[in-house]
C-alpha cells in the first residue's frame, strides 16, 4: 500500500511537470484565451482632461480615465460619455502607441460617445458588433478593459439579467440594459462586453456597489442601441430623439383619488412647450397647484392613459413608447381630460431640442 501511494504521488508530480492531459486547459479556458488574444488589441485606454474647481474656486485640470472599443477601421472608437471630458482626449493602443483623439459626438441619454484617431489601418483591430436582442440569462460574457489604470485585463462572467432599465445622468431612461456578474471596476467604463463567439454585445457603463468597487453587479448598454447611436454620432455629432414637447408626472392612485380623477394611473401633463408638438395637437397642461400631504401637484391638465393603444401606467411608460418612435411619426394618445371626458389625440412627433437638459418626451 505504501509503494502504491508513493507511485501515485510520483505520477501526479510527473503529470504537473510534463503537462499530463488531466491538467490540460479546458475548452472554456481555451475559448477565453483565444478571444482575449484576438480582441484585446481592439480595446484602448482613454484619458481625458477636465477642468475642476479647488476649494478656492480656482480652475485646476483633472484627468479622467476609461476604456473604449475600436468599431471601424477608419479609427472610430466607441466609449461612454462620462469617460470623455471637455478638454484633451488621448488614446493609448494595446501596443503602446498614443494618439490625440477628437470627439465626434456624444449622447447623454445613452451615456455613449464616439472619438476618432488618425492611426494606420493595419494597427487597428476592429471589435465586431453582435446582436443584443435575444440574449439569455446564463450566457457567458467577457469584459476587457483597464480597471484602475492597471493595464489591460480580462474578467469573465455570465449575463445575470436582461431588460433592465437604467436612468442616465441627465434623467433619460436607457432600456434593455444588460446586467452581468463579470467584474467591472473604475476604468472598465466604455470597454466592450463580449459573447463567447467574439462579438460585442454591450458597452460596460456602470456598477451597483456600496463600496465603489465591483460586487458582481455590473451593467452594459446593449449593442443594438450603441449601433444606432454611434452611427448618428459619426454622421452628425448627436443622436436624434423623438419629441412630444410635454413635461409629465406619473399619476398614482392616491393622487388620482385626491384630485377626484376618473382614472387611477397614467401620466399627468403638467407643462407644455410653447409651439411644440403637444401644443399643436391641442393637449392641455395643468393650470393650478394643489397640496396633497407634503407634496404639491399641478393639476387640471390632461392625463395620458395610452400610447398607440398600449396602456401606460406612468410617465416612464409614456417615455418608453415615445422613444421607440421617430421624429415625424404620428402617435395616438389616449387621454382623459380634467372634466372626465376621454378622447384620442393624434400628435406628430418632433425632434427633441439638443439643449434639453432633462427628459421630456
Amino acid at each position: 500500500m505504501r509503494y502504491a501511494t508513493i507511485l501515485s504521488l510520483a505520477l501526479a508530480v510527473w503529470c504537473v511537470a510534463w503537462a499530463c492531459p488531466a491538467f490540460a486547459l479546458t475548452e472554456e479556458e481555451i475559448n477565453n484565451i483565444e478571444l482575449y488574444q484576438r480582441l484585446a488589441p481592439g480595446v484602448v485606454n482613454i484619458t481625458s482632461t477636465v477642468t475642476e474647481r479647488d476649494l478656492f474656486m480656482k480652475a485646476v485640470p483633472a484627468e479622467g480615465e476609461g476604456s473604449g472599443a475600436i468599431i471601424d477601421p477608419r479609427g472610430y472608437i466607441l466609449t461612454n460619455k462620462h469617460v470623455i471630458g471637455s478638454g484633451k482626449i488621448e488614446v493609448t493602443m494595446a501596443d503602446g502607441h498614443r494618439y490625440r483623439a477628437r470627439l465626434m459626438g456624444s449622447d447623454p441619454g445613452s451615456d455613449l460617445a464616439v472619438v476618432k484617431i488618425d492611426a494606420p489601418e493595419e494597427r487597428l483591430t476592429v471589435i465586431p458588433m453582435g446582436d443584443s436582442a435575444h440574449l439569455r440569462v446564463g450566457q457567458k460574457v467577457l469584459s476587457i478593459g483597464e480597471p484602475f489604470g492597471l493595464g489591460k485585463s480580462l474578467t469573465v462572467g455570465v449575463i445575470s439579467s436582461v431588460g433592465r432599465t437604467m436612468r442616465a445622468a441627465n434623467g433619460f431612461l436607457v432600456e434593455n440594459v444588460i446586467q452581468t456578474d463579470a467584474s467591472i471596476n473604475p476604468g472598465n467604463s466604455g470597454g466592450p462586453l463580449i459573447d463567447s463567439s467574439g462579438k460585442m454585445i454591450g458597452i460596460t457603463t456602470a456598477i451597483f456597489s456600496p463600496t465603489g468597487a465591483s460586487v458582481g453587479i455590473g451593467f452594459a448598454i446593449p449593442v443594438n442601441l450603441a449601433r444606432k447611436v454611434s452611427a448618428q454620432l459619426i454622421q452628425k455629432g448627436y443622436y436624434t430623439y423623438s419629441y412630444l414637447g410635454a413635461t409629465l408626472m406619473s399619476l398614482f392612485p392616491d393622487v388620482a383619488q385626491a384630485l377626484k380623477l376618473p382614472v387611477r394611473n397614467g401620466a399627468l401633463v403638467i407643462e407644455i412647450a410653447p409651439g411644440g408638438p403637444a401644443e399643436r395637437a391641442g393637449l392641455k397642461s395643468g393650470n393650478r397647484k394643489e397640496r396633497i400631504g407634503n407634496d404639491v401637484v399641478i393639476s387640471g391638465g390632461d392625463v395620458i392613459v395610452s400610447v398607440n393603444g398600449v396602456r401606460v401606467d406612468g410617465a416612464d411608460a409614456v417615455l418608453r413608447e415615445i422613444h421607440r418612435l421617430h421624429p415625424g411619426d404620428r402617435v395616438r394618445l389616449g387621454i382623459v381630460r380634467s372634466d372626465g371626458i376621454s378622447k384620442i389625440v393624434s400628435v406628430t412627433l418632433g425632434e427633441r431640442p439638443r439643449d434639453t437638459k432633462t427628459e421630456q418626451p
